[in-house]
């Protein structure tokens, strides 16, 4: 039953499955991106109360939730190799931190861009905003803390534990808006029972949630190839990859 999983702790399986889903992973992001673009701009109504300013959720929400979702990914792989000593689960978090860091910035501006019109400034001290910022810090403390060290097995031990430790924010940007008095919106997709939000403006939303998550496979196979040769380069099968 675990076979899979002990699979997957082979750096020239990893490469190669890395290599066959890129192409699979770009197509279909350009699709899924492409659909919520053209509708969500062009043929989504605007909004009752935000006019068209709200169509600036199709980047920002899924960025958002990218933002968390790379942070649970990038967790979830350092503690695999912490736990079971699997040297490609610290690859996969190295790979997954800049694309991580770069979907946090991204919520972060385009959240400070939709809050001058509707907060009036660029920036409130709100808890969710404070938490992704939180966020942002942790990535680039994650990124700088790996290569700080001259070994790198203990770099990789340290940014998991740090990552590890971390992913405690997750859960508090997320229910952030329950927990304390916040200025931004609750949840409208995420929620028990039926989303508050119109279906001609759902489905794009959703189809930038598809697009967003195989743009990052996409991104993470392209990045974990190269982690994967750069710490197996004196493995036979690194030479053998790069002749071919």
């Amino acid at each position: 039953m675990w076979t899979w999983f002990y699979r997957l702790a082979s750096p020239p399986f990893v490469y190669r499955v890395a290599a066959t889903l890129t192409p699979w992973f770009l197509g279909l992001a350009a699709l899924t991106i492409g659909y919520g673009v053209i509708d969500g701009l062009a043929f989504a109504p605007p909004d009752y109360q935000q006019g068209d300013a709200f169509r600036i959720i199709y980047v920002h929400v899924p960025a958002a939730w990218l933002s968390t979702f790379c942070y649970t990914i990038m967790a979830a792989a350092g503690a695999v190799a912490l736990i079971w000593r699997i040297k490609v689960g610290h690859a996969v978090a190295a790979a997954t931190a800049p694309i991580g860091a770069s979907f946090t910035l991204l919520a972060l501006v385009t959240g400070s861009l939709w809050g001058r019109p509707m907060w009036g400034t660029y920036w409130a001290w709100d808890p969710r905003l404070t938490s992704e910022l939180i966020l942002l810090f942790l990535y680039v403390g994650i990124m700088s803390l790996r290569p700080a060290f001259d070994d790198p097995a203990r770099g990789d031990r340290a940014a998991a534990l740090l990552s590890v430790v971390g992913v405690v924010n997750v859960p508090i940007i997320h229910y952030s808006v329950v927990w304390w008095n916040s200025l931004h919106q609750g949840a409208t997709v995420a929620k028990l029972g039926k989303p508050s939000i119109a279906g001609s403006m759902l489905w794009p939303l959703l189809s930038m949630f598809v697009g967003f998550m195989l743009f990052y496979g996409a991104v993470l196979c392209i990045r974990l190839r190269g982690e994967v040769l750069v710490r197996e380069r004196q493995a036979a099968w690194v030479r053998e990859a790069v002749k071919s």
